[in-house]
């Protein structure tokens, strides 16, 4: 399955769509053209156009072009070549958009960028497209020539403001601009496991995929410009070669940095690296990789000795990012159990297969319950409970919980800022009420993973409970506590819920897609703020100027 298909989630809470088009309600200012597709706009993306340039909105992106005799695009532009990326964050947005145009249509260089805060927010999140991710501006020299001087112009003008670092290009000096070989323009063809992708030239002239995957590389024909050189040796002078771990096996990736199993060579003792990159892998409340990684690591110590969660070992920055570097946990996850124990999977299970899997699913929560009372006894919430999150040991009796990101005091009484949908507390849901609202989710989602429909009907919880009673020798009082906790309103009544319309909106991930615990994890977003004017920069979409990333 492609995971891919999560960002058409986020614009719609029933339909698919794309995130361009994200239906927003009209607030204040709707009579300057609030409620624009695509959410709020930044002032720059509300500029019109100068005389002889145009712009064209077309999906994510806004493009500002010279236009030629008959006002579309400036005939030969080239197709493909170097061209430049731009890298900002929430706070930089709206100046380096502003300077880039400034500094662009005084010259006669066609660029886009990406026009409104949330869509900027969408290619930065922790499972943004990881060789898309960090990409606010493109902008298209014509030639070597004009690449330096527009490198060295803008530099002099937005060097060393903060961005993500945009793996697929190469970084100027200290960056926010980055540099990489390709498309200029909407061009496809067929790769070798028959997908329709993006497509360069090759040197003899033939269409071939223009690779985006999260690593500078310069194809075979292209030649490196010198000027770039220092720039891709300082690049390669930055390894893990010096740590004192052997990083063996990456375990998982995402746009705010990979997770590695490896080794201490001091101790031979079996470790996890997880990396965070800063700027990169935001989250709904703005925190970027790093805040969280240093969350997670706060975390860890505070619950070192437990047996609950891993040991940290170490803190490291190799470049600008950081890792943290903890013991290995020996188990499994629990979604992975599904495959191999649940007897559903089976067309006539027999009793004593049921049977045998409800004590065992028993015996499984409660250990769960018993490690998030431990991690409440040292005044935290875990906040982010679920199947992918809890590691069963090898002996099937106890468990360590993972991945600590968005654990919290619980004297802060704070709502989720990431969850998985099946998972996902509702907003009135603050501090350990968080757990205790997945933990209940635990109780039925061992029995029909199909816990994501709550999101959308809390009062679904009745419904799984009367099936799995039909189905599993469960006792009747460990499936109503499970309901009375998931339909409970923020006064503690039992609430009928259809159709809430909750605070956060799930954004599907990438671990563990189509896994048989229901929908993969996802980070809660925000509610998104009222749109923005729509403006002449952000008319309908059009297949104007050049159109690659």
């Amino acid at each position: 399955m492609d995971a891919r298909y999560e960002v058409y989630c986020l614009a719609d809470r029933h339909f698919y769509e794309t995130p361009d088009r994200l239906s927003v309600p009209a607030g204040p200012g709707a009579e300057e053209g609030r409620g624009a597709p695509g959410g709020s706009l930044y002032e720059t993306a509300r500029r019109p156009a100068p005389a002889g340039w145009d712009t064209s909105r077309h999906g994510e992106w806004l493009h500002v072009f010279p236009v030629g005799e008959d006002g579309g695009p400036r005939p030969g532009q080239p197709l493909q070549g170097w061209k430049i990326h731009v890298s900002a964050t929430a706070d930089t947005a709206e100046k380096t958009a502003a300077d880039v145009w400034d500094y662009c249509t005084a010259r006669g260089i066609p660029f886009k960028f990406v026009p409104g805060p949330h869509l900027l927010h969408l290619r930065n999140n922790k499972y943004a497209e990881r060789g898309h991710s960090g990409k606010f501006v493109t902008v298209y020299p014509d030639g070597e020539e004009q690449l330096h001087a527009t490198l060295t112009g803008l530099h002099g003008i937005i060097g060393g403001r903060p961005g993500p670092y945009i793996l697929t290009d190469l970084r100027w000096h200290e960056g926010p601009l980055y540099v990489r070989y390709g498309a200029f323009a909407r061009r496809f063809c067929i790769d070798g496991r028959g997908s329709l992708v993006p497509a360069i030239e090759d040197g003899e002239g033939r269409l071939v995929p223009d690779s985006r995957k999260p690593a500078f590389q310069v194809p075979a024909w292209v030649t490196l410009p010198a000027f770039l050189a220092p720039h891709l040796a300082a690049r390669n002078a930055t390894t893990v070669a010096d740590l004192p771990y052997r990083i063996e096996k990456a375990l998982h990736f995402s746009n705010g940095g990979g997770v590695y199993a490896g080794t201490d060579t001091r101790d031979g003792r079996k470790v996890v690296l997880k990396e965070g990159r800063p700027h990169a892998g935001l989250a709904a409340d703005g925190a970027d990789a790093v805040a969280r990684l240093e969350r997670e690591k706060e975390a860890l110590e505070r619950l070192s000795g437990l047996g609950v969660a891993p040991e940290p070992r170490d803190w490291l920055t190799v470049g600008d990012h950081r890792f943290l570097v903890m013991d290995f946990v020996e188990g499994k996850p629990l979604n992975s159990f599904f495959a191999h124990r649940h007897p559903l999977l089976a067309a006539d299970p027999s009793p004593t297969a049921t049977a045998d899997y409800t004590a065992w699913a028993l015996r499984v929560h409660r250990a769960v319950e018993e490690a998030v009372g431990k991690v409440h006894s040292r005044g935290l919430v875990f906040n982010d409970l679920h199947m992918f999150n809890i590691m069963v040991a090898p002996d099937e009796r106890s468990v360590v919980l993972i991945d600590f990101e968005a654990a919290a005091p619980a004297s802060e009484h704070g709502r989720q800022v990431v969850a998985h949908p099946g998972f996902f507390a509702p907003p009135d849901r603050r501090g350990t009420d968080v757990d205790k609202y997945a933990l209940a989710c635990l109780r039925l989602a061992l029995f029909l993973p199909i816990t994501t429909l709550f999101v959308i009907d809390r009062a679904k919880a009745a419904h799984l409970a009367d099936v799995i009673a039909g189905q599993f020798p469960v006792p009747r009082e460990f499936l109503d506590e499970a309901v009375a906790e998931i339909t409970r309103d923020g006064a503690g009544v039992p609430a009928e819920i259809t159709q809430e319309r909750v605070g956060v909106s799930a954004e599907t991930t990438r671990e563990g897609a189509g896994a048989a615990a229901g929908a993969p994890p996802a980070d809660a977003r925000a509610g998104t703020s009222a749109g923005g004017p729509a403006g002449t920069a952000a008319g309908s979409p059009a297949d104007a100027g050049p159109q690659e990333t």
